[in-house]
């Protein structure tokens, strides 16, 4: 029997080393996390490519999954915005300072000229105020400028004020108020 004794070829090692390290390569990428999404051609991985339970809905596109995906059973009612802790505050207040109205409000006046109080059923002081100058009826949009801050003598309270958005002197102007919690 003949045996075979010569020695690689400089191209045969070459090719192997080539092989192993574009092989190795691979393997190293995906244990060690290094490829991204850089690396994957945008709409080359599929559904049946996940493992089960590994996507997290943050890493769908909306609208991606059809509504055969959703079992409607395993969903809760959805709360109000009222009851989940959303807008349970608010108010219009007319320029004369009469509350139109709103919710949870207890009342509004004018105190000043383009100076409003509205004061709630409730402590508003660690809320968020968003107020915006408006026509208390549907009259059209307001124009002027509205500021708010928490009342310092009551701590249910709001103080708003409106002013001319040109030169900023105080102006009554009717408004809408939110207090949300």
């Amino acid at each position: 029997m003949k045996r075979f004794n010569r020695r690689p070829s400089p191209a045969f090692v070459i090719a192997c080393i080539a092989l192993f390290s574009s092989m190795g390569g691979v393997s190293y990428g995906v244990a060690t996390g290094s490829i991204d999404g850089r690396e994957i051609k945008d709409g080359s991985i599929r559904n049946p490519d996940f493992k089960n339970g590994t996507l997290r809905g943050q890493e769908a596109k909306p609208d991606g999954f059809g509504g055969g995906a959703i079992k409607e059973s395993t969903l809760g009612q959805v709360p109000s915005a009222a009851t989940a802790g959303g807008v349970a505050n608010s108010a219009v207040v007319a320029a004369t300072g009469a509350g139109v109205r709103g919710r949870n409000v207890a009342s509004a006046g004018r105190i000043g000229p383009g100076r409003y109080q509205v004061i709630f059923n409730q402590n508003v002081q660690g809320c968020v105020y968003i107020a915006t100058v408006g026509d208390d009826a549907a009259g059209g949009p307001g124009t002027g400028v509205a500021s708010v801050s928490s009342l310092s003598t009551n701590a249910n309270g709001v103080l708003v004020r409106t002013s001319n958005a040109n030169n900023g002197t105080p102006q009554d102007r009717g408004f809408h108020l939110i207090a949300s919690c």
